[in-house]
This record gives C-alpha cells, sequence and structure tokens, in this order.
C-alpha cells in the first residue's frame, strides 16, 4: 500500500497542499512572525506605476505642516528613487527602510478593498420622485434614534433635512462610503456632502444578511449587487433590510471640495489608502503591489507596483487590511465595490529621521 500513495506523498513534500490564489494571493515569502517585518531588500518584478504618488505627497506638504516635519525627507528621498531607480531592490541606497506586512495569513497577504465618493442626486425640497430626506446631526450623543425611528420621522419637522433622494439606497449607499458629492437637480448646483456623525448605534452589514438569508450569493457580493438587489424589490422590502443596520450616518454640506480623508489632505485616486493609524501612521508612505482586477470582478492575474500614502481610516480597517481610494461617481463605485484582493505591502521608512525603523511597533500591538 506505501508504494500506491508514495508519489502523492512526494509531491505533498515537495510542493506543499495546494494555496488559494483566486484573489491575487501570493506565496512567495514564507510565514511571518509579526505584523511587521523587518526587510532588507524588497523584491519584487512586477509593473511600475509611481506617477502619482508625487502628486499625493505634494498635497501632503502643502496642507500640512506637522506631517511635513515627519515626511518630506522620506517624500523626497521616493521621488529620487522612482525618478533615477524605481528598483525596489535598490531602496536601501536611497537611505529608504522597509518593513514587510505580514498579512491576515501571515504569509504576507495584505487584503485591499476599495471605497470612493459617489455623486448622489438630491433636490432641495421634496417632490413625488424625491422624497427620501438627507439629515445634518441632531443634537443628540447617546440617546440619538435608529435607522428605523428615522424612517418612520423621528427628524421631521427638526428642519435637519439637506435635501431629498429619489431612493432609499443611495442615501445609505453614501453613509457606508462616509462622504460624497450631491449633485442637486433642481439648480444644478454640486457640493460637497463631509461626514456629519452618527447616531452611535451599532453596525450591522446588509451584505452580511443578504448572504445570510440566501438572497445573494458570497462569492457575488459587492456594492453592485447590492444595489442590483434592491432596484429589483419594493421600497417595503428594502426598508426592511437597511433597517437591520441600526447604525445611521448625518451629513454636514460644504462647498464643492476636494474630497479630503482623515487626516485632511486631499485624496488622489489610486494614491491613498485608509489603514490602521496604530500601525501604519497618517501620511505614512507604502510600497504595494496592488492587485489588478477585471470588470467583473474577478482577478486579472496581475499586480502592479505603487507608492501610496496612508491618508484615512475606517471602523473596518484595522492590521493587514486596506482601503484603497478610487476616485468618484459610478465607475470608481464599480470598481472600488468588486475590490476585495490580496497585495504584498510594505510600510517605509527613512533611515536617521522621524521615519526610522518602520518594522518598530507600539508596546500594544508587539505580539
Amino acid at each position: 500500500m506505501l508504494k500506491k500513495y508514495l508519489p502523492f506523498v512526494v509531491a505533498s513534500v515537495l510542493f506543499g497542499c495546494a494555496q488559494p490564489n483566486d484573489r491575487a494571493q501570493q506565496y512567495l515569502d514564507g510565514d511571518f512572525a509579526s505584523i511587521l517585518n523587518k526587510t532588507a531588500t524588497i523584491e519584487s518584478n512586477k509593473p511600475k506605476d509611481f506617477t502619482e504618488f508625487a502628486k499625493q505627497s505634494e498635497q501632503v506638504l502643502e496642507n500640512s505642516p506637522s506631517m511635513a516635519g515627519i515626511y518630506q525627507p522620506l517624500y523626497e528621498q521616493l521621488n529620487e528613487w522612482a525618478l533615477q531607480s524605481g528598483d525596489p531592490a535598490q531602496l536601501a541606497d536611497f537611505g529608504v527602510q522597509a518593513a514587510q506586512l505580514g498579512g491576515g495569513d501571515k504569509k504576507g497577504n495584505v487584503l485591499f478593498t476599495g471605497y470612493f465618493s459617489p455623486v448622489m442626486e438630491l433636490r432641495h425640497e421634496a417632490n413625488e420622485t424625491y422624497r427620501y430626506p438627507v439629515y445634518a446631526k441632531p443634537d443628540c450623543e447617546t440617546d440619538c434614534p435608529t435607522r428605523a425611528q428615522i424612517y418612520d420621522g423621528a427628524l421631521q419637522g427638526l428642519g435637519l433635512e439637506l435635501g431629498y433622494s429619489a431612493n432609499m439606497i443611495d442615501p445609505f449607499m453614501m453613509e457606508v462610503q462616509g462622504s460624497g458629492f450631491v449633485h442637486f437637480e433642481d439648480d444644478d448646483s454640486l457640493e460637497y456632502f463631509a461626514y456629519g456623525g452618527k447616531n452611535n448605534k451599532a453596525y450591522v452589514s446588509i451584505g452580511k444578511v443578504l448572504i445570510e438569508r440566501g438572497l445573494v450569493a458570497r462569492e457575488k457580493m459587492s456594492l453592485k449587487a447590492i444595489k442590483d438587489w434592491v432596484l429589483a424589490n419594493d421600497d417595503q422590502t428594502v426598508r426592511e433590510l437597511l433597517e437591520q443596520n441600526p447604525s445611521y450616518v448625518f451629513f454636514e454640506p460644504r462647498a464643492d471640495a476636494p474630497v479630503t480623508g482623515t487626516a485632511g489632505i486631499p485624496l488622489l485616486p489610486m494614491a491613498s489608502v485608509a489603514g490602521d493609524a496604530t500601525i501604519l501612521p497618517m501620511g505614512t508612505p507604502i510600497l504595494a503591489e496592488v492587485p489588478l482586477i477585471n470588470a467583473d470582478g474577478t482577478w486579472s492575474g496581475a499586480h502592479q507596483l505603487r507608492l501610496l500614502i496612508v491618508l484615512d481610516t475606517g471602523g473596518a480597517v484595522k492590521q493587514n487590511h486596506l482601503d484603497l481610494y478610487h476616485g468618484m461617481g459610478p465607475r470608481a463605485g464599480t470598481e472600488a465595490g468588486h475590490y476585495k484582493h490580496f497585495g504584498r505591502v510594505w510600510k517605509l521608512g527613512l533611515e536617521n529621521s522621524a521615519t526610522q525603523a518602520p518594522w518598530a511597533l507600539p508596546p500594544e500591538k508587539l505580539e
């Protein structure tokens, strides 16, 4: 019997068990013991695109003197490296140090999701079509109404209406993103709705609810899948689904302005990410093999090497998870909604500067 199974045993020893790569996973670096792992030399032969880094770093330096004081020397060296070399193996020649993120699987696979700035159609005054209100934050802290209570009219008559949508899902999607642009259909004006607070109720993913109810397959779940399901159902059915998430986000209107993240810096598409600030402080540059996906959400089979800057945070963005900003509008929304793929990531620092030793962790993060 041993002879019968020997070839399989030998193959298993030589090649190991098959590992999934349908979402762009790679297995090039062995196992990692920590969240951040000191890396002497980065080896990557992926196609490169560093064109947006100079523009995004310039936004940081122009808009934040405090971050400029920390990161300007590192940004300057990275721009020099990108112009003169662009070879990850030569980063050390420019004084740049690196620490690779271990990934949730401890094999270097860091999850990339995507977010975008939606453009929502509203009217200033309600009519038969535009009848779903979008609200500014009421004067409440711990005792704010739930989503269901707000839908029942708990905020009516308080003068908090910022506009009216033609459906319930567009405001909900903007809540998920945290902010977005609004086009007022009645006077053709454009405003930016910034995050204005929330009702401090627990967040429940309606995507997860749809999966658990068997209404959308797990492998098909995306923002587009949610919207398609909503458009195929009546208002009462949609409302019942949305009310499964008691959390509600309010907005603060501002003049048409650049999209900014938590750091208050204008965000450029495919140049900035949201990350865990306890590991990647605001302004941190990272080198990332960004997964490239097809229009249907499947992995294209390729990664692209990019320099990105951490300029935003998010409640679900913890440790080995980055949220890549895709830009504004429906196309960016479709692309971001499909994004649930993996790539390798290195946190960067500059020797003999405030950013040196990027592998260092605060005591509570040491493992």
